[in-house]
């Protein structure tokens, strides 16, 4: 049993490794060992939306697998509840709500209805309990109009929000929403963030990957960033934004030929600490942003114009901005959350 008093989670040194085959020469290859998570610790308290930041790759999924019992960690060790999650996975499972991302774990033959009672089945939820249960959860998640239609038929929305019912279905205190809204239209985001407050108000615990930052500052008590399987920050939204105090961020659309000449030029104007960049779509076509944390707007903004109108490049777009936890991701990774 973990000796932390109040945390429903607690993870300590976790390290997961894969063994991979690499090319080494003609027909030939090598065995490589990736690391997917290097020592990752955390606690969550009772009653704390807790986000997992980090981009694709980063080990937010294999984290999460470990947590929740799929996956056994190379070292290190997980308690839920104060249950060891290798020795007591049974304990875990009772104690849990799963909603993993892209899930495949639905019957795609069956209605959403008949999904539910069977995983409501599974963990034995009695079939009074059960019934009732996926009447409020029809309810709750407005799934209503399509819960009694095949799986097969439903659009990437209505997966995503059938994956959200099936974590819900044994009432369990502890979820885990990776990325919950992924897939869903601006509407229906908006709707699953207000109904994980209302599950927070309700008691419930949640610990929810993410890489949209909006989502994560609106819903998140606390947030932990990982980067390349290692936690490389974890406090309060404006906790973390405060480690930016003084500084200031500056976004800039543009269209370019030239972007990693560009990013060379700008990462050396003096009173720039750090940039990054991505290929956003918009409907002058492919555009890219880049992202400045700087000392001071006023100071750099004359010196990136330059170099931008310099090399060719044509600005759509250009706005200082107080930092935001995307600058705090980037100020600790060097990259943008894609």
């Amino acid at each position: 049993v973990s000796n932390s008093n109040d945390a429903v989670i607690v993870a300590k040194g976790i390290v997961k490794k894969y063994e991979t085959k690499i090319p080494a020469g003609f027909l030939r290859k090598k065995k490589k060992t990736i690391y997917a998570l290097k020592g990752v610790s955390l606690d969550v308290n009772e009653s704390e939306i807790f986000g997992l930041l980090g981009p694709n790759g980063a080990g937010k999924t294999t984290l999460i697998k470990i947590l929740t019992t799929l996956l056994l960690p190379d070292a290190g060790k997980a308690y839920i509840f104060g249950f060891d999650v290798e020795k007591k996975p049974n304990e875990v499972k009772k104690r849990i709500g799963v909603m993993l991302m892209g899930e495949r774990a639905l019957y795609w033959k069956l209605t959403g209805k008949e999904n539910l009672e069977f995983f409501g089945s599974l963990y034995r939820v009695p079939k009074k309990e059960l019934a009732n249960r996926i009447m409020w959860i029809a309810e709750f998640l407005n799934i209503g109009e399509f819960i009694d239609r095949l799986v097969e038929t439903y659009s990437s929305g209505q997966k995503v929000l059938l994956a959200f019912a099936k974590a819900l279905v044994n009432d369990a205190p502890l979820l885990f929403l990776d990325e919950p809204t992924v897939a869903m239209d601006p509407a229906r985001s908006l709707e699953i963030r207000k109904k994980i407050k209302e599950l927070r108000s309700q008691g419930k615990t949640i610990f929810l990957t993410t890489h949209i930052m909006q989502e994560a500052e609106e819903l998140c008590d606390r947030v932990a960033i990982i980067d390349e399987g290692k936690i490389v920050a974890v406090g309060t939204p404006t906790e973390l934004k405060s480690t930016l105090k003084g500084k200031s961020a500056v976004e800039i659309d543009i269209a370019t030929n030239n972007i990693d000449k560009l990013i060379q030029q700008i990462s050396g104007i003096k009173g720039i600490h750090k940039t990054a960049w991505n290929v956003v779509s918009s409907e002058k076509g492919h555009i890219t942003r880049i992202r400045a944390i700087c000392d001071s707007p006023r100071e750099v903004l004359p010196s990136i114009v330059e170099v931008l109108l310099g090399n060719g490049a044509k600005i759509y777009y250009i706005k200082p901005e107080e930092p935001t936890l995307e600058d705090v991701f980037l100020h600790y990774t060097g990259k943008l959350l894609k």
